[in-house]
């Protein structure tokens, strides 16, 4: 046997024993002396949000929950930061141990995850303005209107399950990416109402003091923490360390604490609730889902499109006036839109769609819907990078150009009309390309908005069914579909311009 031949089968030979010897989970975990769970404090409270007392740390019934299983562990708890939307595919991943962050019983999420017993029974909680007569119960609801009315429940939720199974005839349904959210626009009457889990609902119901509680909770349902498949020894220490909170008090009494113990409660543990668990899904998979999904695909793939194409020409025509006013405006003008261009560059999309949807409407007094939100933010980010562009094109035009033209007796404004700027355009149309396709792409953050383009609705559809791959692959095409022919366009575009500058 040759030398290399040796360290390819002693290779072999150590990376068989270390999968033998590894343990499982719990007993890495114990190893290793931490407990690691994901959870979204995005989401607030009561589950997990920012310490008051330190900023470093997180609070809430959710982290003391895994502190008091940790602790019969004989381990220390520890909190990892991740999209709730995303909590399950980082467990798949390994990057956390535990998914728990009011994380609903579901028959999908069963089919690829183990699941504890309950550690609480939550119910559906219909919240609306005290002021609005017109809702004042589930009935009210199920009531056809013109127009329906625009009800917002958390993306991928029990509330958005219930609204699609129950109520979807008779209302629109608004997704959100976080709570507070939806209750603002309940606030500022964009929103007829929301539909929330009733701790949160309870949590921030001081908040808004122009919001109530309408009618009972319904649709009752449970929290469980999920595990990967193959850690069932986990599972059962954690259903042992559960059921011992709820047998001694603890439990009661962390729920006490925060305002969240109710009648339903009494049933956790319960051998009835345990038989109650196992529910056989019925949901769409593979090309049976593609299928089905397909229109809904291509209608948000239309909305991508409109927004698209609506801030852009917005941008480009913003972006060539500040170019032109920091070239050839008075000091005090180069001055603010020099300012205008290093702000918008230097703040991230998302934050200026927020301030533009959440913040100004209401501190100026102004309506203004989440699409012309949309529209207005894209058009104002890309104008800051369209205007250097445009900058660095009429740089390139040799002053002469300019010179001759006042020679000629034209005005300023009239040489920069008809002799720089058009030379100036021609020489921008690859990097504007560019800029184009990439907005295709930038209007997925616009869900920040409650706006299902592409991006929004492939997150919703992969989150109820088990057709990842799929769709996936027919999102990723429908983008190409939206950006290839601006690709060709460009290269018409720049083989003319050569033509006429030969």
């Amino acid at each position: 046997m040759t030398d290399y031949s040796k360290f390819i089968f002693g290779a072999f030979l150590a990376l068989l024993a270390s999968m033998v010897c590894r343990g499982d989970t719990l007993d890495q975990i114990r190893q290793s002396g931490v407990l690691p769970w994901g959870g979204d404090q995005e989401g607030g409270g009561p589950y997990i949000f920012p310490d008051p007392n330190d900023a470093n740390k997180v609070t809430g019934f959710e982290v003391e929950l895994m502190d008091l299983l940790a602790a019969r562990l004989g381990v220390r708890a520890e909190f990892k930061q991740g999209q709730w939307q995303n909590l399950l595919d980082l467990l798949d991943r390994g990057d956390i141990a535990l998914a728990v962050n009011g994380y609903e019983l579901t028959p999908k999420r069963l089919e690829r995850h183990l699941a504890t017993m309950p550690y609480y029974i939550y119910g559906l909680q219909l919240i609306t303005r005290k002021e609005d007569a017109s809702i004042k119960s589930w009935e009210d609801l199920r009531t056809r209107s013109s127009p329906k009315k625009k009800v917002g429940v958390l993306g991928g939720s029990a509330a958005e399950d219930y609204v699609t199974r129950h109520l979807q005839e008779t209302v629109e349904m608004v997704p959100y990416d976080g709570t507070i959210e939806a209750l603002k626009d309940v606030d500022l009457a964009r929103l007829d109402a929301t539909i929330q889990d009733l701790p949160p609902a309870i949590y921030f119901a001081n908040r808004f003091p122009r919001l109530e509680l309408t009618d009972y909770p319904t649709a009752p349902g449970y929290y469980v923490i999920y595990l990967r498949k193959d850690d069932e020894r986990l599972r059962e220490e954690l259903n042992a360390g559960i059921s011992e909170l709820i047998n001694n008090g603890k439990l009661r009494a962390l729920y006490e604490r925060y305002g969240m113990w109710d009648r339903m409660q009494e049933k956790l543990g319960s051998p009835e609730l345990q038989q109650r668990l196992v529910q056989k899904s019925t949901e769409l998979r593979g090309s049976s889902a593609l299928t089905a999904n397909m229109p809904l695909l291509v209608q948000a793939a239309g909305i991508t499109v409109a927004l698209s194409v609506s801030a852009m020409p917005l941008a480009i025509l913003a972006g060539l006036l500040i170019a032109l006013g920091r070239l050839y405006g008075p000091g005090p003008l180069r001055w603010v839109l020099s300012l205008y261009v290093e702000v918008i560059r230097g703040t991230p999309l998302m934050m200026q769609l927020y301030t533009i949807y959440f913040v100004l409407p209401p501190t100026l007094g102004i309506s203004l819907g989440p699409f012309e939100a949309a529209i207005l933010g894209l058009a104002i980010n890309y104008s800051a990078y369209e205007a250097e562009i445009y900058r660095a094109g009429l740089l390139a035009i040799p002053i002469g150009q300019m010179e001759a033209a006042l020679a000629l007796g034209m005005s300023r404004l009239t040489a920069l009309r008809r002799v720089v700027v058009p030379q100036a355009v021609r020489l921008v149309v690859p990097p504007v390309t560019n800029d184009f396709i990439a907005l295709f792409k930038d209007t997925s953050v616009c869900s920040v908005l409650t706006i299902v383009e592409l991006s929004k609705r492939y997150n919703i559809l992969v989150t109820n069914t088990n057709a990842y791959i799929e769709l996936a692959i027919v999102t990723a095409l429908l983008y190409l579909c939206m950006s290839y022919p601006l690709s060709l366009a460009a290269r018409r575009l720049e083989c003319r311009v050569k033509r006429v500058t030969a």
